[in-house]
């Protein structure tokens, strides 16, 4: 879904202009080392669960809120893994954008949530363990191995 903000823009400067956008990845891992994973509607592509943050919103809330807005699973964010910029992307609809990520590590609030799909932007949620994941792109699976890494300070990514 676009949310609102991002609507008055495009409005206001068409789809060719490329968007900076503040975005935020979620890596949930469950007790038993398992990722929650959600395969895209755009796309058809697993992935981590993501968004873009709102005008003044903490990204940490953020990311807590598209957690359980695209799989009903709360979650406790509980460190900053990750920082990177994103290759520019033309989404389906023509629209172009660039996004600052913070990739958080999260746990979920119930060790026995049953994640399901809880928007349009998902096909399929689930956990996996590592052994098990589904194919996704290797940024993907970097991200996951950063917010896996138990490491106290968040990785930058290097320009290019």
């Amino acid at each position: 879904m676009i949310p609102a903000f991002v609507a008055g823009l495009r409005a206001a400067v068409g789809s060719e202009h490329l968007l900076w956008l503040p975005g935020v990845n979620a890596v949930v891992i469950d007790d038993r080392d398992r990722v929650l994973l959600g395969r895209r509607a755009d796309t058809g592509e697993w992935s981590l669960l993501s968004g873009i943050l709102e005008p003044g919103e903490h990204p940490a809330h953020g990311a807590a809120r598209e957690v359980e807005e695209e799989t009903g699973v709360r979650v406790m964010v509980q460190r900053l893994a990750a920082v990177t910029v994103s290759e520019p992307v033309r989404h389906g609809n023509g629209d172009r954008a660039q996004y600052l990520e913070l990739v958080f590590a999260c746990r979920p609030l119930d060790p026995a949530a049953q994640p399901h799909v809880a928007d349009d932007e998902s096909l399929e949620v689930g956990w996996f363990s590592p052994a098990e994941f589904p194919p996704m792109r290797p940024r993907v699976l970097e991200l996951i191995a950063h917010a896996r890494s138990g490491r106290p300070q968040a990785w930058f990514s290097r320009p290019q």
